[in-house]
């Protein structure tokens, strides 16, 4: 397994569960020095900083790219894939291509979490998991021009009303027949949603290509009360080689933050 550490560059999600958020020379210098293998980023839009510039800060400090997420669709811009406003649904979908055309040329996935948005009002929750599943078979197709997955997050019941736990997401990907598509395992969301977190994880193994390794109140592991021993055996077990990335709280500050990660997967690998 490859571990990675998020870099935010968006002001909207300033008090986000980030761990850096300094501009981005500083940002990969921090991620190397703390041995990290990549950086998960979270940028305003594609259009923010050329792929040229990432791909000299990546080489500079031999870091990857491990994934692009694609919140700012939603806290910044304010675009839902399942907004009733046929309009918004055309403009997030295009977010969201040009996000996976920046990330797939870093050889990247991007992430959908926030943007995924939620039913409600006049929009039905079969209205809003049909609008999803068609925005996932293009999003499916259009990162596999890169030759890489598109990642889907379950996200809790306070984020979203859509689907919430890992198994749903596994259910969601095989009824809809959704090619290129994998899952999120984030530690934090399952914690509220799931009754066994390594019992998910072995249940969806299969569809799982991504995992935010983060504890049980969002900061850095062992930093709450999750077990991740048993976490990362279900990882073992399941054939698991993709990143543990660290989505978290930049508590007590992004260095602490990211050293108690490292060394915590650490303390369950060698």
């Amino acid at each position: 397994m490859r571990t990675a550490v998020t870099l935010c560059q968006v002001p909207e999600a300033a008090a986000g569960p980030f761990v850096l958020h300094m501009p981005l020379e500083e940002a990969f210098a921090l991620a190397k020095d703390a041995d990290f293998d990549d950086i998960e980023l979270f940028l305003p839009s594609p259009d923010f900083v050329s792929v040229r510039t990432i791909k000299i800060l990546s080489d500079a400090h031999d870091l990857g790219i491990a994934a692009v997420g694609t919140g700012a669709g939603m806290v910044k811009h304010g675009l839902s894939l399942t907004d009733p406003s046929l309009d918004k649904r055309v403009a997030a979908l295009d977010f969201l291509e040009r996000m996976i055309a920046f990330g797939g040329q870093l050889g990247a996935p991007a992430i959908l979490g926030s943007m995924q948005g939620k039913h409600g009002g006049e929009v039905s929750k079969d209205q809003a998991l049909e609008w999803l599943a068609d925005a996932l078979h293009i999003a499916g197709k259009t990162a596999a021009k890169y030759n890489v997955p598109f990642i889907y997050e379950p996200l809790n019941r306070y984020e979203t009303n859509l689907i919430n736990r890992l198994t749903d997401g596994a259910d969601f990907i095989e009824a809809n027949a959704l090619e290129n598509i994998v899952l999120l395992a984030d530690l934090f969301h399952m914690n509220i949603e799931e009754a066994d977190l390594a019992a998910s994880i072995r249940a969806a193994g299969k569809h799982i290509g991504h995992v935010h390794y983060a504890d049980s109140n969002r900061r850095a592991m062992s930093f709450g009360h999750t077990d991740p021993k048993p976490i990362v055996a279900a990882l073992k077990e399941i054939g698991y080689t993709g990143h543990l990335s660290a989505e978290i709280l930049p508590l007590p500050d992004p260095l602490t933050a990211a050293q108690q990660t490292i060394r915590s997967i650490r303390s369950l690998f060698e």
